[in-house]
């Protein structure tokens, strides 16, 4: 059953390449996109809302990098891609205005809920202000290097 799968992963392998070899050379615009902390059913929506307009490849950067790469003989301008392919990005291409599809991405961002060992996308800053703990509890905020003060 081994076999199977690593022949099913070099299947797999072979229609990406093929598939981006086709939407590079299909289509003219193309935007990079964020993809951290978007849930799987977020980005079905956002394919949906996409549809005859635009279509999103996501996929691992290595696997992006060598594809393009591949590409660079045809159109050497690809090469100003590379550089960006870093964390969790898609690449979204488009023949229409850009600014359509920037609304169309821009009407699906939605405010996710906070995941525990999530890291903020901003700084946040919580004001000096009275926890209502007791002083018992200071050794939590030891912990977290977290000066306290008792009143």
């Amino acid at each position: 059953s081994c076999g199977i799968n690593a022949e099913y992963g070099a299947e797999w392998k072979a229609s990406y390449f093929l598939k981006i070899q086709r939407l590079l050379e299909e289509y003219p615009r193309i935007f990079f996109v964020g993809a951290d902390n978007v849930r799987s059913k977020q980005m079905q929506q956002i394919r949906v809302s996409l549809r005859g307009i635009a279509e999103i490849l996501m996929g691992k950067n290595t696997m992006m990098n060598k594809a393009i790469r591949g590409q660079l003989s045809n159109n050497p301008h690809l090469e100003k891609l590379l550089p960006h392919i870093k964390g969790n990005v898609g690449l979204v291409f488009s023949k229409e205005d850009p600014v359509l599809v920037r609304n169309k991405l821009l009407e699906n961002k939605v405010a996710a809920p906070t995941r525990a060992g999530a890291i903020a996308p901003s700084d946040v800053i919580v004001e000096a202000q009275n926890t209502g703990m007791g002083p018992e509890k200071t050794s939590f905020f030891q912990a977290l290097n977290i000066s306290t003060k008792i009143a």
